[in-house]
């Protein structure tokens, strides 16, 4: 990006919400059944019928509106959005436009280097989904109505943000409360979860906001910061070039990384917006609005502060444990068996996330239950077994999700703690390996690794790490007399 300009982005966040019915009626809105089948006369605008609103659907808007800081409106109105396309049978959408649900509140995003910046939010309002058109059946246009009506959020942002990479950890955190809310599964290839940017250039130092187009088809975080790396290089070439840029909406061509033009950008007033005449105004008193955030879980911003204070964590474990609502309550559940607040975070940072990525699971998946995984940790620190042999029970557990503790008696893998037992095996090794007595002697202290690591061949790894470590340290200091 030439460094004479800075670029103005502002995000609007489609979220698809997880209720099991629709925003005006009771079809399903069930993912992946065949198509036009979850329908109804409501869905497709028939004559006569009258929409009704989903309680559901309002609890989950005023939900990220708190948790966004927002101001919730007691009063707020459906429009009409008035449009024609193959896929809108009713040819108009309901949204809301005037007067939205939730107004002006702000995400905070956090930088590698630990600074923040607040994000504003303008407006978050609720609204229904349209169907969907199929181009790639021959020189057919196939039209799928299973998507009417599905009740979707709109999270409009200021134009706060200055750089792709603040845009990218905007969506992150935005995605991350919507899931720990448990109000939209955040799915971006399944469409549950979809990303508009407006972009703008201006010279730095400049107030004046510059002609902005919008951005569209970016199912990835990563593509959306792809695309407004390559909708702001393209804007300053004609900028440089003597050009002006034109209000527009474009596409982004993931397969060949660019940008390409779809059509001039609608305002507002092309879509004559008027208020529903079917639909009530939505009226959030005060009782509900407090009854509605007594749901509220604990989100993870806050839930990283508490890891970090209650459990003397890193704030990269923190950061990592709460990165998911689930992987949050992984780590804690194992702490109803377990104490050791660290071992229990190393143990899900390396050995469970490396299982959840070469799998591409999430953790509700996750063959090991917390509670095996807190008594394979328990084991260690009650020295019934090493750290080594819980390695070694690790894959079995990934197999059955058995009781550690059968599998330790099961295949006889108790710890030798014994001292005689672990002397005859240190008097049997340096007995075999004079040469390295002799390197350690003439002070290569690291032959004592080889030594460890023969011993516990010898013992078959059973032998108690720090006996082994007191004994042959022993008799090796013996030596040098």
């Amino acid at each position: 990006m030439n460094s004479k300009y800075e670029a103005v982005i502002g995000l609007e966040v489609h979220a698809q919400l997880l209720t099991d019915t629709k925003i005006f009626c009771k079809c399903s809105t069930k993912f992946g059944v065949p198509p036009n089948t979850n329908v109804c006369p409501i869905c497709l605008g028939h004559p006569g019928v009258l929409p009704v609103l989903n309680k559901k659907v309002v609890e989950f808007t005023v939900l990220i509106g708190l948790a966004t800081e927002c101001t919730i409106n007691e009063r707020s109105v459906f429009a009409r959005k008035n449009y024609f396309y193959p896929d809108l049978p009713k040819g108009y959408q309901i949204s809301q436009y005037e007067e939205p649900i939730c107004e002006h509140g702000n995400i905070s995003i956090e930088f590698k280097d630990g600074s923040t910046k607040d994000i504003g939010i303008t407006r978050i309002h609720m609204e229904e989904d349209a169907g969907k058109s199929i181009h790639d059946m021959g020189f057919d246009t196939m039209i799928d109505v299973n998507r009417c009506g599905t009740p979707l959020m709109e999270i409009v942002s200021e134009p706060d943000m200055r750089t792709p990479e603040e845009a990218y950890l905007y969506l992150t955190k935005l995605k991350q409360i919507l899931t720990y809310l448990n109000i939209c599964d955040g799915n971006m290839e399944e469409g549950s979860l979809r990303c508009d940017a407006n972009v703008s250039i201006r010279l730095k130092g400049e107030t004046k906001l510059g002609t902005r187009a919008e951005v569209k088809n970016m199912n990835s975080f990563r593509n959306v910061e792809n695309a407004i790396t390559s909708e702001i290089d393209r804007q300053i070439d004609i900028i440089e070039d003597g050009g002006k840029v034109i209000q527009q909406t474009l596409l982004w061509n993931a397969d060949q990384n660019k940008i390409v033009p779809m059509r001039s950008k609608e305002e507002a007033h092309d879509y004559r917006y008027f208020p529903d005449p079917d639909l009530m105004p939505v009226v959030v008193e005060e009782t509900w609005r407090n009854e509605i955030a007594s749901k509220m879980p604990e989100l993870p911003e806050k839930r990283k502060q508490r890891f970090v204070s209650q459990y003397s964590l890193p704030k990269y474990d923190a950061e990592v444990l709460t990165s998911s609502r689930e992987l949050a309550d992984y780590y804690e559940n194992i702490l109803t068996i377990t104490d050791d607040y660290k071992s229990a975070s190393n143990w899900v940072m390396t050995d469970v996330l490396k299982v959840l990525n070469d799998e591409k699971i999430n953790v509700a998946n996750f063959p090991i239950s917390s509670e095996n995984l807190g008594k394979l940790i328990k084991l260690i620190n009650d020295k019934v077994i090493s750290g080594k042999i819980a390695k070694d029970i690790f894959p079995e557990l990934l197999k059955s999700n058995k009781d550690p503790n059968e599998i330790v008696k099961e295949k006889n893998l108790v710890q030798i703690s014994d001292t005689g037992a672990i002397e005859s095996a240190v008097d049997k090794i340096l007995s075999a390996n004079q040469a390295q007595i002799q390197e350690y002697l003439s002070g290569k202290e690291k032959v004592l690794g080889f030594f460890v690591g023969q011993i516990m061949k010898e013992t078959k790894g059973k032998a108690n790490p720090q006996i082994v470590n007191d004994i042959l340290k022993s008799k090796l200091e013996l030596l040098r007399m």
